[in-house]
């Protein structure tokens, strides 16, 4: 067995893999970046390598530096994870030549798979279906547009050599195919380094299911079933289940079969999955599979078939790695129960799903268990960077059926609460208790069918919101000057109850709010302390209620539990604050308030105008407009990119151009302005 383990990767999967070493007896390695100095994977693992600058082309992605820490540590074996060289070919042939077992398949098999348009070519020749589509070397754009026709829109235009939906853009019609072109080819060139790529039939509503596939050196190759992973966005998966909702045996064993067939054919060795487009008959499809891509790594949703298998995948990779053979046969794996997987992500779902970057102020996870599973790469007071994937973690939740795992995973966003940066949480519990959901009527455009939905316009915060925030800064503010108080000479004075006591009445405090909710006024609230210690308070609707309330620290996560009875109502919700900016837990729903001083105008000044600003830090790639021109409401101007995707700046709304201020290739700043836009007058 393997003795010690280097493991060339970061955040929650390196996590995960130490756990795992640590339960088998290996002695554990981590790397990092400058950035990820104090991570928790460091802190995990026995013993840890800087290996270079934040960028992970500067550390995470360097070969020669986790080659280097791997032998100044003594390590036998390096698990890449996943992302990063998990898939790289010349990776795994370094690690052979340097005498390093490489905790994946053989490099033959990752470059079989590595490209596309090669596999798509391969698993025809070895009879696993194909979807209709164009796979070719010739890449000139007229080419390309003219089998798009061929095909028939729309088409799917995806990143030979990618994944995780970089580089995948969707043409509907001969008109828009060249501009679609264009941005998948950027996107894939600055994700991959290479252009290429291929186009598909893009179906009406197909499901994605995926089968796990394992192998060993020894000939054995079994399937652990399958994951339905259709609810994505921008051809990210959101939500992942095992196994696959209304999937009939027959499918699922002929899905099985044409992964192990699959993978025979490329002589794989560990862990892999094989992706279907399945065309249910129910949706109007053929009710066919195709074959999509095979992935030469450990899945990022492999938890749910770790649940309804009762296997540790990651034990089954270093054992065969090692030389071992398969644990278990395919007659002696079983499905049990249901599992249901969501990932959470740093990004701010009411603003295009912009991601965030900022500290984790507040954290807390619902109590872990064998129903609840948190697979995370960090804890309270991390930050999340602009260099790196911004997933917080992965919840992960199990039960004896669909609807029983369900109601878990709704219980479980419910206790779940990140504060300091917008997070999806709200967004992932809009869809665990949509009725689509709950029905399982599912495909990989179901987020784009309800989006109405799961995306409502953004409101301001509601009377009982604004109630406990008023409370909560209320409690601190009296728990501030009572410390305060408790200091000086005289902590029995009048003027250090801290409950706005004065000399013949009582003056009510007025706490104004800002909120995120673009377009939205100052919100004010009015609040004077009665005898018995509540409040009367009065809503910026006119709406008068009594409130008391009282506060539960819990710096384990940061804030607590704000405790209140507003208006005849027990409510309880989780409170982190840090100077004005205040972050309120309601059940699935996350309230970011900014406290306005009334005495600094800049606060309360709006702003903005005609400046569009970056949403994040990132790269100009492409400016579409000059000084001068004339532009309108939605109109793109210019393209960042960041955290490895491309964001469109668009109009606010229709004027001229007055000033472009960044060219492609810069890097810009989180909220430098990028064009100023003189908008038409009323």
């Amino acid at each position: 067995m393997i003795e010690t383990l280097l493991i060339a990767n970061r955040g929650e999967i390196a996590c995960r893999i130490i756990r795992t070493a640590r339960r088998l007896g290996i002695r554990t390695v981590a790397v990092y970046s400058d950035a990820d100095a104090d991570a928790l994977h460091v802190t995990l693992a026995d013993e840890a390598v800087r290996i270079g600058a934040a960028p992970a082309r500067d550390s995470y992605l360097r070969m020669d530096a986790i080659l280097d820490a791997a032998a100044r540590t003594g390590a036998q074996a390096i698990h890449p994870g996943y992302g990063f060289l998990s898939e790289n070919a010349g990776f795994a042939e370094a690690c052979a030549a340097a005498d390093l077992i490489f905790v994946g398949p053989p490099a033959s098999a990752i470059r079989a798979m590595g490209g596309k348009s090669e596999a798509k070519a391969l698993m025809e020749t070895a009879g696993v279906p194909l979807v209709p589509g164009y796979h070719g070397e010739e890449q000139n754009s007229g080419v390309l547009a003219a089998e798009a026709a061929r095909i028939g829109f729309p088409v799917l235009i995806k990143a030979s050599a990618g994944g995780g939906g970089k580089g995948m853009k969707v043409a509907t019609s001969a008109e828009d195919f060249h501009e679609q072109l264009a941005s998948a080819k950027r996107e894939a060139q600055a994700a991959f380094g290479n252009d290429r790529v291929l186009i598909e039939k893009y179906l009406g509503r197909p499901r994605h299911v995926e089968i796990q596939v394992f192998a060993d050196s020894h000939g054995n190759c079994v399937y652990l079933f399958e994951r339905d992973c259709s609810i994505q966005r921008r051809h990210q998966k959101v939500v992942e289940e095992a196994p696959a909702p209304n999937l009939p045996l027959e499918l699922r064993q002929e899905m099985g079969a044409a992964a192990v067939a699959a993978a025979k054919a490329i002589g794989y060795v560990g862990a892999g999955t094989v992706e279907f487009l399945l065309d249910p008959v129910e949706t109007g499809g053929d009710g066919r599979f195709y074959f999509m891509e095979m992935n030469t790594r450990l899945q990022v949703e492999h938890p749910v078939t770790e649940y309804i298998t009762g296997q540790d995948l990651v034990e089954w990779q270093l054992r065969v790695a090692a030389g071992g053979a398969l644990p278990l046969s395919q007659s002696e794996l079983a499905v049990n129960g249901h599992a249901i997987e969501v990932r959470l992500y740093a990004e701010d779902p009411d603003k295009g799903f912009l991601p965030q970057t900022g500290t984790l102020s507040h954290l807390r996870f619902p109590e872990t268990g064998s129903q609840v599973r948190v697979d995370t790469g960090v804890r309270q007071g991390d930050a999340i960077s602009i260099h790196y994937d911004p997933m917080i973690a992965k919840l992960i939740v199990w039960d004896v059926d669909r609807p029983a795992a369900v109601r878990r995973l709704r219980q479980a966003l419910a206790e779940t609460e990140v504060g300091g940066l917008s997070a999806n949480i709200p967004f992932l519990a809009a869809i665990a208790g949509h009725p689509g959901f709950l029905a399982a009527d599912l495909d990989t455009r179901f987020i784009e069918r309800h989006q109405a939905d799961l995306l409502p316009p953004p409101t301001p915060p509601s009377g009982e919101v604004l109630s406990l925030a008023a409370l909560g800064v209320l409690l601190e503010r009296k728990a501030e000057t009572v410390a305060a108080a408790a200091r000086t000479k005289d902590p029995w004075s009048p003027w250090a109850t801290g409950d706005s006591w004065r000399l013949n009445d009582a003056v009510p405090e007025v706490l104004t709010f800002a909120t995120s909710h673009e377009g939205g006024e100052p919100l004010e609230v009015r609040a004077c302390r009665r005898r018995d210690g509540g409040f009367d308070i009065t809503l910026p609707t006119g709406e008068e209620l009594t409130g008391h309330a009282r506060f539960e620290p819990d710096e384990a996560h940061g804030g607590g539990r704000l405790v209140a009875e507003v208006g005849g109502r027990r409510l309880t919700a989780g409170w982190s604050r840090r100077g004005r900016e205040l972050d309120l837990f309601r059940p699935g729903r996350h309230h970011r308030l900014t406290l306005i001083d009334p005495l600094d105008v800049g606060m309360v000044d709006a702003g903005g105008g005609g400046r569009l600003v970056a949403p994040m830090p990132g790269k100009v790639i492409a400016v579409l407009v000059a000084t001068g021109d004339r532009v309108e409401k939605g109109q793109a101007l210019v393209v960042l990119e960041a955290m490895k995707m491309e964001h469109t700046i668009k109009a606010q709304g229709p004027g001229t151009v007055e000033s472009v201020r960044y060219a492609i290739g810069d890097q810009v700043p989180d909220g430098a302005e990028l064009i100023i836009v003189t908008g038409d007058e009323a």
